[in-house]
């Protein structure tokens, strides 16, 4: 059995005391929300703080406000079923939606949260693993070790992002709100996140992400979706997420588009070539067959997960393919 290291537990009721008990516990130190990443990292020694700080006790965190047409704000506490099952969430932000429902299983969505789904630890097939595996090995580069297995002669390691929740922040243009005891500020889920497997986030090791903004919404403005490939439907990690977020002008015809792929990369990789090629059309195959060759080219999946290369390179094609079309059936 896997057993958690020692570590000194917080349980904070305000973000002021959350921040302030972090940067005085720093640098051994790490927030935990749901649980379902850090707990299982603790187990396997991949993180081993000396100081955890619980965040579920923080009634600011756990609320959802707004309304669609203005922009809703989701506490990063929210449960990835709250947020799956919300009302106005499920019938405006359908994707937003959808990606929720379609992490892992119904425990553990009822255990994890928007804000750990968008802070998610990157993963590989070298880096997963207990730690005598990883021993056995000589560790990687992402922990204790010196070399990327999945690339021995790369100076960076190629750990992939694997969240559902983050390819759809970043494809809506959501923004986040982070705070520490240096202050608060917002910025958009795009600008969240590095091309590296260790550093892959662009926040301070002292931010506490506290909230996920979606944009406005109102009918026949924009929609968008989220189309989600892995081996068994029932829980597995992504192998190639695709978000897709068409506008649309008063003729019908499309005047923005953001296509971004997860799982094939370290970050969210947003293809604008995928999008400039629907942009001026009304969606019709030539030009969604055009995006989807223009997402195939630049993706370039790792051997870090799921699957042979090839075909999961090859199913980039299919999958922005069969979004683009979903989006043309929403707008129908």
């Amino acid at each position: 059995m896997l057993r958690l290291p020692r570590f000194t537990y917080h349980e904070p009721t305000t973000v002021g005391e959350a921040v302030r008990l972090f940067t005085e516990a720093m640098p051994d130190v790490a927030y935990v929300a749901g649980g379902t990443d850090l707990y299982p990292n603790m187990k396997r020694r991949q993180q081993t703080p000396a100081t955890v700080i619980a965040l579920h006790r923080i009634p600011e965190l756990r609320a959802i406000a707004g309304t669609p047409e203005s922009g809703m704000t989701i506490g990063a506490c929210v449960t990835l079923t709250e947020l799956a099952a919300h009302e106005a969430v499920r019938l405006r932000y359908p994707a937003v939606s959808h990606a929720a429902h379609v992490v892992s299983t119904p425990i553990l969505r009822n255990m994890g949260t928007i804000g750990g789904n968008l802070l998610l630890d990157t993963r590989c097939n070298y880096y997963d693993q207990n730690y005598e595996w990883r021993k056995a090995i000589n560790f990687c580069m992402k922990r204790d070790g010196e070399i990327c297995w999945v690339a021995p002669s790369s100076p960076r390691c190629w750990a992939v992002q694997s969240s559902d929740g983050v390819p759809v922040a970043v494809a809506l243009g959501a923004d986040v709100t982070v705070t520490s005891v240096r202050g608060t500020r917002r910025l958009p889920a795009a600008g969240l996140y590095r091309n590296d497997g260790i550093q892959y986030l662009e926040k301070g090791p002292d931010e506490l992400l506290v909230a996920y903004h979606l944009p406005p919404v109102r009918d026949g403005d924009w929609r968008a979706t989220y189309r989600k490939l892995r081996r068994r439907d029932a829980f597995d990690f992504p192998v190639l997420g695709v978000a897709a977020r068409v506008d649309f002008a008063r003729d019908g015809s499309v005047s923005a588009a953001r296509i971004v792929l997860g799982a094939v990369a370290s970050y969210p990789q947003e293809i604008s070539a995928a999008a400039d090629a629907i942009i001026g059309t009304r969606l019709d195959e030539g030009a969604i067959g055009a995006a989807a060759d223009a997402a195939y080219r630049p993706a370039k999946p790792m051997d870090n997960t799921d699957f042979t290369l090839a075909w999961r390179k090859e199913m980039v094609r299919v999958h922005v393919q069969r979004a683009l079309q979903d989006i043309r059936a929403q707008n129908t």
